[in-house]
């Protein structure tokens, strides 16, 4: 899949899910709860043991309907490596040229983290084809819309902070799609093997990303 088709099933999606775990064995399930939710993207960070292994095992079962990306990427080598093992998107918390250039060498979708609107723009500029916002939580949605005020051509997503009660407010000020961890992938509910929960949970911010852009 290219760049631009991975692209546009981020959008329909609206949600990357965000997954830092130390035990992978409900994975599956939580892939399929996050499915009936209607939601079709999962980040599995590099701070999770054996991630590479996980998201080579993980593309491999998979369709193309659903993304497998890799966050907290730092650097090209660590990005080249996760889009080998199946990584369509690459995600980091700063901005680093050279993992841009290797994601586009591949054809994947790159999400660089940047702060400040110099920052945002020096991503951008370079090829981001979204740029994270991180940490949103500092900021809050009316950044995305004073930042979107002078520069409306950039995509932008929150990650840091985004829960059902400001996820609409992130997208009515401009984001293109919200990154979104513990308030989706409820701990508990994984815990408990609540896939029922998780999918209700997934729904939420489904529905809520569809109410912001509405």
């Amino acid at each position: 899949m290219d760049r631009y088709s991975i692209l546009k099933k981020v959008e329909e999606s609206g949600v990357i899910a965000v997954i830092r775990l130390t035990d992978v064995k409900k994975l599956g399930q939580i892939v399929d709860a996050l499915s009936a939710g209607g939601l079709n993207a999962l980040e599995i960070t590099m701070t999770t043991p054996g991630a590479l292994d996980i998201m080579k095992t993980l593309s491999a079962s998979l369709s193309e309907d659903f993304l497998i990306g890799a966050g907290t990427v730092l650097d090209s080598e660590t990005a080249r490596m996760a889009i080998l093992a199946g990584a369509q998107f690459i995600v980091g918390p700063t901005l680093n040229i050279d993992v841009i250039k290797m994601a586009h060498r591949y054809d994947k979708v790159v999400i660089p983290g940047a702060f400040t609107p110099t920052e945002i723009l020096t991503a951008w500029d370079y090829g981001a084809d979204v740029v994270k916002v991180f940490p949103a939580t500092a900021v809050g949605p009316k950044y995305f819309k004073d930042v979107k005020g002078p520069l409306p051509q950039v995509k932008l997503t929150p990650t840091g902070g985004v829960s059902l009660e400001n996820a609409a407010e992130f997208i009515r000020c401009g984001a293109f799609c919200l990154g979104v961890g513990s308030a989706l992938l409820n701990k508990s509910m994984i815990a408990e093997s609540d896939w029922d929960g998780l999918a209700n949970n997934a729904k939420a911010f489904k529905d809520a990303v569809d109410q912001g852009r509405a």
